[in-house]
Parts: C-alpha cells; sequence; structure tokens
C-alpha cells in the first residue's frame, strides 16, 4: 500500500515525477545525522544566513534528498531547513559531500541524502528507541521503498557532551552502541559509518568527547578529524568554508571503503 500510495503522490507532482523516472531505484543512500555542525549553520550569522552557496555545494540533478514531509527532490542548501526547523540553517557538510563522491566516482549513478541531525542534541538522545533515533529510521526505511541501498552513515555529533563530565565519560560506550543498534535495526552489519571527530566545544570536556571517538575502533567505521578547521564568529559553528572542506573529508573517507576492498 505505502509504494502506492507514494506512487499517487509522485503522479500529483511533476518534478518528483522526473526524479523518480531518473533514480530507476538505484539510488545510493546516505544518512546525515548528529547536531548543529551536521544539519549545516555556515553562513549563519544572528540567526540569519547569508544565502551564500558555493560552487562546491550547487545543486546537481543526481543529488536527491529526502524531505520532512519523505518525498525525494532535488537537494539544495540548506540541506536541513525542513528538519533542524527549530534553528536557522545553512551550509553543511552534506551537498559538497554528495558533489565531491560524484566528481571522484562519476559512474555511482544517483545519490539520496537522508538529512535527519537536528542541533543541541546529545547522545543519549540518540540511543535506541528515542525519538530522534526512531525518526531517523523511519526516514532511512521510507527511503529505501523506492529502491537503492544505505551506503553509508555520516555522523557528527558530541558538543552537547562535553558540558558534563558523566556524559563526556560515558560518551565512548553510548557511541559504540548507537552505531551497532544502527546496522543491527538496519539489517546492516557491515555498514560504513564516518564519524567526525570534535573541532569545537560547548563545555569543558572536549578532550574526552574527542579520545572517546578517537578511540572508535569498530569495523568499517573510520573518523575524520574536524580539528583545526575554521569555525564561524560563534566559535561552535564551522564556516562556510570549513564545511565544504569537511564534505570533501567525508567524500575522501567514504571513497576509500571501495578503494580497500580492491
Amino acid at each position: 500500500m505505502l509504494p502506492y500510495i507514494f506512487l499517487i503522490l509522485l503522479a500529483a507532482h511533476p518534478f518528483c515525477v522526473s526524479i523518480a523516472h531518473t533514480t530507476n531505484g538505484n539510488k545510493n543512500i546516505f544518512i546525515l545525522a548528529g547536531q548543529s555542525n551536521m544539519s549545516g549553520r555556515g553562513g549563519v550569522v544572528h540567526n540569519k544566513w547569508d544565502e551564500y552557496i558555493p560552487p562546491e555545494c550547487q545543486s546537481n540533478p543526481r543529488i536527491l534528498r529526502l524531505t520532512a514531509e519523505l518525498l525525494w527532490e532535488e537537494a539544495k542548501e540548506p540541506m536541513h531547513q525542513d528538519i533542524d526547523y527549530y534553528a536557522v540553517c545553512g551550509i553543511g557538510p552534506g551537498m559538497s559531500f554528495a558533489n565531491s563522491v560524484l566528481k571522484n566516482d562519476p559512474k555511482i549513478g544517483v545519490i539520496g541524502l537522508v538529512p535527519c541531525a537536528v542541533g543541541s542534541t546529545n547522545i543519549s538522545q540518540w540511543s535506541k528507541g528515542s525519538s530522534y533515533y526512531n525518526q531517523m529510521l523511519n526516514r532511512t526505511e521510507t527511503a529505501l521503498q523506492g529502491g537503492g541501498r544505505v551506503r553509508a552513515l555520516l555522523w557528527y555529533q558530541g558538543e552537547s557532551d562535553t558540558l558534563d563530565l558523566e556524559d563526556a565519560k560515558l560518551y565512548n560506550s553510548r557511541l559504540q552502541k548507537f552505531f551497532t543498534d544502527v546496522r543491527n535495526d538496519l539489517h546492516a552489519p557491515s555498514l560504513p559509518i564516518i564519524q567526525v571527530a570534535l573541532a569545537t566545544t560547548l563545555g569543558h570536556y572536549k578532550e574526552i568527547v574527542r579520545q572517546a571517538q578517537l578511540d572508535i575502533h569498530l569495523r568499517n567505521v573510520k573518523t575524520v578529524d574536524a580539528n583545526g578547521l575554521k569555525v564561524g564568529p560563534d566559535y561552535v559553528h564551522l564556516s562556510t568554508p570549513a564545511e565544504v572542506q569537511l564534505g570533501q573529508m567525508l567524500a575522501n573517507a567514504f571513497l576509500m571503503f571501495g578503494s580497500e576492498k580492491e
């Protein structure tokens, strides 16, 4: 019944119909999850986005985005505007990532981005059974209904867990459980996961959380270190150029999964 309803919705929306034909049931699906530096605050100053979209983040008919209404559309910045809706979103790493993957692997086909990140969330709010966790799973399962497969989870979170010493100390075990639960619930035990080690902090325990991230040694989990990337005027969120660079770093990490199998 759900696929039938989906087709009815597509028929009522000409733009989505064209997308449906181009995907051909062969989407490469990427989950974007975490908190505000994943949803993107690049170019946001005093709660206003400057609307500058770098060339690396331009739209492409082969890059789709699952909307809050669970429909595919051609992706555009701000990627998380209807997901992380309580805040002003700007440039994140998602579009830069997708464009970089297409540039380096033009035969990959259509990329389907599933934005799920929400600002100010800590790792406990992403635990199995939580609303954010369930929303991420539901969105991913819906994305799969039209065909394709999940290629990777891109995860950037942890700033909120630097506020409390106990949270910082428990971060490693909570993160490992989160990754394991996601793989189990998606029935993908070897799902590639690319996490980002913190560049900024909200509290005093940044180094404990960073070390917890760097100490994750699960199979098929890669860590991209954002430390040293340029931050914006609030000293918490990455700047637009940094988000672009981070997206390219994430793309390089993803492409390494393929080269390692050759």
